[in-house]
């Protein structure tokens, strides 16, 4: 149980009851396809516009926040304002029911694709998700650029952390520690230069809406250092301890015990969202750990793309099979269930340590320049991070064979041209046009190309 907050009766929101409440976060969570930016634009329809609960400028001002945090921003941004409607309750439950469905929804399908990936039917029907997923990852690549790549000095970052990743294979978490140290130093001297990430931008019809709840009533914690070492505390206590009793009782060795370690790491890691950490994911789970293989990863995204919740959730399915594969001493089934909930567990719990702990210093952080400069860099070494996930997935889904070429200090993988995979190499071409020239939405996207990949996949 978290310590309360201490907040006196008479300050508590008015005019929205927990019962109510919950049936909301029910609705955002099943409504939660679409990854991050249609997430948080079902939260803003149903919370600023239809229910009124909030303002538009509290709606941002919790956004912002969450933009500068390792994680998954929209499971987040439903944490922060289910605190501020009904405190840590409220907070808990708005960040639980959000993962919730998408939970259910990956554990079903890793079971299935544990049990019989081996079908033609299941091996058809990835087959064109996988091109598919090629397309949705450059159109990710594209609005990331979008949003910060604005002068000379952003695109050199997104360069450097795509060739370090590329050619060098540099660790991704010392390239988001590098491009937000740089940034913190280039947000002193060139502010100009660094300061990027303003903040969004209020919807003038929203800026009309009159809240239900009263900013006042929503302001019902004071930070204080007494506050923030029993909440830190407490949350570390939830994130660690299970991982401690699990090593006493498998052994440092045992597959569960590192995942959870793995995990644990993975979700401090997490700027940029799913597609910046599934490099680091990748290099680990398939050349270190063995878990799955570069195949089965692509197939993951694919899971993750067409399911509710956050895409970072695909850490799940990565987990259920390299526990299936090494299950002793429970089935592989168990095994998997295990090594889901686990990898949930240490993945989510920082979320709500960073909004409980942090959520009465938001204002403070929110308008600082220096923490929007060191976010504007490892934004841009993002998009590098992101490209180099483009070209990755690429190279194993559009081709059958690569060739290494070595060089002092790492190696360059590249295509032999001569394996291209023609029908999927045309799935990829199609995918990428209908989403980023027509903007089709993506379900249709994929569910089209899982039709072609059934009828072309033995051309």
């Amino acid at each position: 149980m978290l310590p309360s907050d201490g907040e006196a009766p008479d300050q508590r929101p008015r005019g929205v009851s927990y019962r109510e409440a919950f049936w909301v976060w029910v609705k955002i969570a099943a409504l939660s396809f679409g990854g991050p930016a249609g997430q948080i634009a079902v939260m803003h329809r149903i919370l600023v516009e239809q229910k009124r609960w909030i303002s538009e400028q509290r709606f941002l001002h919790a956004l912002n926040f969450c933009t500068l945090l390792p994680g998954p921003e929209a499971q987040q941004l439903c944490i922060y304002i289910g605190w501020l409607l009904h405190r840590t309750l409220g907070g808990l439950t708005a960040g639980i029911l959000f993962v919730l469905p998408g939970f259910v929804s990956i554990l079903a399908l890793s079971v299935i694709y544990a049990e019989y990936q081996d079908t033609a039917f299941v091996t058809a029907l990835f087959y064109g998700l996988k091109p598919a997923i090629v397309a949705v990852v450059i159109e990710a690549v594209m609005r990331i650029s979008r949003r910060v790549l604005k002068n000379w000095v952003m695109v050199a970052i997104a360069a450097t952390a795509f060739i370090a990743l590329f050619a060098f294979h540099v660790p991704f978490p010392l390239i988001v520690l590098a491009a937000g140290v740089l940034g913190l130093c280039g947000g002193k001297w060139l502010p100009d230069t660094f300061f990027l990430l303003r903040g969004h931008k209020a919807d003038a019809k929203a800026l009309e809406l009159t809240p239900v709840v009263e900013e006042a009533a929503l302001t019902h914690v004071a930070p204080s250092w007494g506050r923030t070492l029993r909440v830190g505390v407490t949350c570390l206590l939830l994130w660690f301890v299970p991982l401690g009793a699990l090593t006493a009782w498998l052994g440092r060795d045992h597959v569960l015990v590192q995942q959870g370690e793995f995990f644990s790491k993975a979700a401090v890691v997490t700027f940029g969202g799913a597609y910046a950490v599934l490099p680091y994911v990748r290099e680990n789970a398939v050349e270190r750990y063995d878990w799955v293989t570069d195949g089965e990863m692509i197939d993951g995204l694919g899971m993750a793309e067409t399911t509710p919740g956050p895409l970072i959730q695909v850490v799940q399915y990565v987990a259920f099979l390299g526990a299936y594969r090494q299950p002793a001493p429970f089935s592989p089934i168990a095994a998997g269930v295990y090594a889901s909930l686990i990898t949930t567990w240490v993945t989510y719990v920082p979320c709500f340590l960073y909004i409980f702990v942090g959520a009465p210093y938001v204002e403070r952080m929110r308008t600082s320049a220096l923490w929007s400069s060191g976010l504007s860099a490892v934004t841009a070494a993002v998009v590098g991070v992101v490209l180099n996930l483009a070209a990755w997935f690429a190279l194993r889904t559009l081709f059958t064979a690569h060739a290494t070429w070595a060089f002092p200090g790492g190696s360059l993988e590249v295509p032999v041209w001569t394996s291209i995979d023609w029908p999927a190499a045309l799935i990829a071409v199609v995918a990428a046009v209908t989403l980023i020239r027509l903007k089709w939405n993506l379900f249709l996207v994929l569910g089209l190309c899982v039709a072609a990949g059934i009828v072309l996949r033995d051309w």
